[in-house]
């Protein structure tokens, strides 16, 4: 192990350690993650026809969206984060889509009873708002980071580092859905592995999720590190485990 020149290369991933839209494939092969038991977009995709009127809240940059192939007149879309805001100015509006921008889910820039579907991966959302611009009888599909991902990275290199967020679960999301009014068609949760080939690409993985990881840099972590290394060197990888649910709700 060759320290000096091992933290001069986690550095070097701390110091490009950004994305556009939602785009991981700067570590491509560096790491992998197992696949979920469901396709998020052929659950979609189930549900979703031509003349509906479809919203992607937080759409990243749109690349899922766009993913879906739906009809653009039929097509809006919210995001908040500035960075992304720009890049779907850039290729949402010129599209026909109408995009908003919007950092508050519990004001969504819409008029009651505006869509026929509304789907949301992995951002916020308040499930009284969705009632509110869903049509009777209307769906809401989100897949959603649960609570307790990726704690055991977190704690291997921040040890005793709380939970980000509380009450993201399949159980505890059902029942607020059902006290807002809908009905839930579909649940699933599942935890399933992350592995990580070097310690570079975990460096720029903690950077861009600072809200699992706040306050990580190789400078305060560096004995962390390298003992990830070591762990690394002896098993091939470091290893964590995601924690994902999916939910189908429909407005009664």
């Amino acid at each position: 192990m060759d320290k000096e020149k091992l933290l001069s290369q986690w550095l070097a991933e701390q110091q490009i350690a950004y994305i556009k839209g939602w785009d991981f494939g700067h570590i491509e092969n560096r790491y992998e993650e197992h696949p979920l038991p469901w396709s998020y977009a052929a659950v979609i995709k189930q549900h979703l026809a031509d003349d509906m009127k479809l919203l992607d809240m937080d759409t990243g940059g749109g690349e899922f969206l766009l993913s879906l192939g739906h009809p653009y007149s039929n097509t809006s879309a919210t995001e908040g984060f500035a960075p992304n805001v720009k890049l779907c100015s850039e290729t949402l509006l010129p599209l026909g889509i109408d995009f908003k921008c919007c950092d508050d889910v519990a004001n969504l820039p819409f008029e009651d009873e505006s869509f026929d579907i509304v789907v949301n991966r992995h951002g916020s959302f308040e499930p009284a708002e969705i009632n509110r611009v869903l049509k009777k009888g209307g769906l809401f599909v989100t897949q959603q980071v649960g609570d307790d991902n990726d704690l055991q990275l977190v704690e291997l290199l921040m040890p005793g580092t709380p939970k980000s967020f509380e009450n993201l679960n399949l159980e505890y999301q059902c029942k607020e859905f059902e006290k807002a009014g809908f009905e839930i068609l579909q649940g699933e949760e599942c935890f399933v592995p992350i592995r990580f080939f070097d310690i570079g690409a975990l460096v720029w993985f903690a950077r861009i999720i600072q809200w699992e990881f706040p306050g990580f840099s190789v400078e305060k972590c560096a004995d962390k590190l390298f003992a990830a290394q070591k762990l690394l060197e002896q098993n091939g990888s470091v290893d964590g485990t995601v924690h994902r649910y999916l939910i189908v709700a429909q407005k009664r």
